[in-house]
């Protein structure tokens, strides 16, 4: 998910049509959703139960934040694991 939830109900949507086990990849202006202390936090937290939640960490530090600023549970990965987890899923959906 590329869009910051602030802006948009992008998040939201995605985790409503997700299924559990799914992966979810929270990258460019998306990653404000995986910051602590935002009223994120509790949804994610209780997503992390269903799905496996990450945050794309040069677009995190690109926003100037640190992998410490992100939901324990979060996973941090980088462009390689970025394509990894293309590689491990069947389909890829971007949420607009």
């Amino acid at each position: 998910m590329n869009k910051s939830p602030f802006d948009r109900n992008s998040l939201e949507n995605c985790l409503r049509f997700a299924q559990k086990g799914h992966s979810i990849l929270l990258f460019e202006d998306g990653i404000y959703g995986a910051l602590t202390g935002t009223r994120f936090e509790t949804l994610l937290k209780g997503a992390l139960k269903s799905y496996n939640i990450y945050v794309l960490v040069p677009d995190l530090q690109a926003r100037g934040m640190r992998t410490e600023n992100i939901i324990d549970g979060i996973k941090s990965t980088d462009y390689a694991g970025f394509v990894d987890l293309v590689a491990e899923n069947k389909t890829v959906q971007a949420w607009l």
